[in-house]
């Protein structure tokens, strides 16, 4: 009887421990830093597919976007943030919030679909944004640029997804060089930054946007492979985002896997442990 009495009690303080555990790091995730996945090519060269990195929550102050999300579709399970802190949505504000830098690397929610996105902050609210033949004109003025020589990357599939680069040298085989222009970008207030160019395209030329209060124009580096604010939300983009929709600022690269998932660590980046985003 003592025997079951001791095996009963040691399950229950198993199970306990697991929700403390699980209650600590959801405490964690949700107040300072949450993980992040690198899952496609639209911040390359700054953010490669599989970097992983944690996205600093402290930096903006908290919303109902603060709030963990868990989506595991093939296992049934579609936890929203808006199921945990829906309560608090909708006044587009933030408690103790922080006001983003033109420049930083954000990881904010879709307006529309929920989705965690990363992108660059271009435009403030009041700011209006322009693309004219590639180049990004703010307030009226074009951003400086300087050529900054080629991109190189393997034609290979890349990542859990399996994605493969677009090229600017034209259809490359397997194993081959694909290559893009690289040209550094520098903002009003000095934060500078690489981009790449692979073809010319819609998205180079584009109408006047004018960013509404509490919202914010986001781009991506990889900018002929970014699904961004140059978009209407309606059709694939992001739109304007709202204050309360960013989760966070991308600070800093844990670690990078080259292959299909972060459990092959003789896939790994030895230059891209601990590299800061800049």
């Amino acid at each position: 009887m003592a025997d079951k009495e001791k095996s009963g009690n040691a399950f229950v303080e198993t199970v306990k421990t697991i929700v403390y555990a699980l209650v600590i790091a959801g405490v964690f995730r949700t107040l300072f830093f949450q993980p992040f996945w690198i899952p496609s090519g639209s911040m390359k060269e700054t953010l490669l597919i599989g970097d992983f990195l944690f996205v600093n929550k402290m930096a903006y102050g908290y919303s109902y976007a603060s709030c963990p999300s868990l989506m595991l579709p093939s296992y049934g399970i579609e936890v929203d943030a808006r199921d945990v802190c829906g309560s608090f949505d909708g006044d587009n504000t933030r408690l103790w919030g922080g006001e983003p830098k033109r420049g930083d690397v954000v990881v904010f929610r879709h307006p529309v679909s929920g989705r965690d996105y990363i992108k660059r902050l271009i435009g403030l609210p009041g700011d209006t944004v322009q693309v004219k033949q590639g180049l990004v004109y703010l307030n009226g003025e074009p951003v400086k640029v300087e050529d900054a020589g080629t991109f190189t990357e393997k034609m290979t599939a890349q990542g859990p997804q399996r994605l493969r680069p677009r090229c600017e040298n034209g259809p490359v085989g397997e194993g081959g060089s694909c290559e893009k222009s690289r040209q550094t970008e520098t903002l009003p207030n000095g934060v500078s930054y690489p981009i790449l160019n692979i073809a010319n395209q819609q998205s180079d030329n584009t109408g006047v946007y004018s960013v509404p209060a509490g919202h914010y124009f986001f781009m991506g580096d990889n900018r002929d492979n970014s699904a961004d604010s140059r978009l209407a939300q309606q059709v694939g983009g992001v739109g304007f985002v709202p204050y309360e929709n960013l989760i966070g600022r991308a600070d800093r690269i844990m670690f990078s896997s080259a292959g299909r998932s972060m459990l092959f660590f003789w896939t790994w980046r030895g230059d891209r442990f601990f590299k800061g985003v800049e």
